[in-house]
């Protein structure tokens, strides 16, 4: 069977709980079909560069497929039919990949900056409130 990681966008109206639906969906279509996914990672709700059916944000997805080619053209005709998906990529890898994603690393990341920033106010003493003095 191929590796391919797959990322679909999902209109900004839709819920998390439906992406998650959206999701299992998917994953029983390539089961059925004799493959399966490895891993899911839901990066959020992100801007888009320009405007795609009048949506300006979406919930973007990632897969990581292990599937025969058949199982993965089914996933994907079920998504064209789909009116909440705007837009899919898959991509044929050599190795999937088992640690976080570089966008998952960048959330990690950006959290870590806030908490060091909110550290370094503890320690000068700035506690947000300005009347704690009176």
């Amino acid at each position: 069977m191929a590796l391919y990681e797959h990322v679909f966008l999902a209109r900004q109206d839709v819920t998390s709980q439906q992406v998650e639906s959206m999701i299992d969906t998917y994953k029983g279509v390539i089961e059925a079909n004799g493959g399966k996914v490895e891993k899911t990672e839901m990066w959020g709700v992100k801007s888009l560069a320009y405007r795609i059916k009048k949506n300006r944000k979406a919930h973007f997805t990632l897969l990581n497929i292990d599937a025969p080619p058949a199982a993965l053209a089914e996933m994907e005709r079920q998504m064209r039919i789909s009116e909440d998906i705007l837009r899919f990529l898959t991509i044929r890898v050599e190795a999937l990949e088992t640690e976080p994603s570089a966008m998952m690393q960048k959330r990690d990341r950006d959290e870590r900056k806030d908490r060091e920033r909110g550290r370094r106010r503890d320690e000068d003493g700035f506690s947000g409130d300005r009347n704690e003095e009176n």
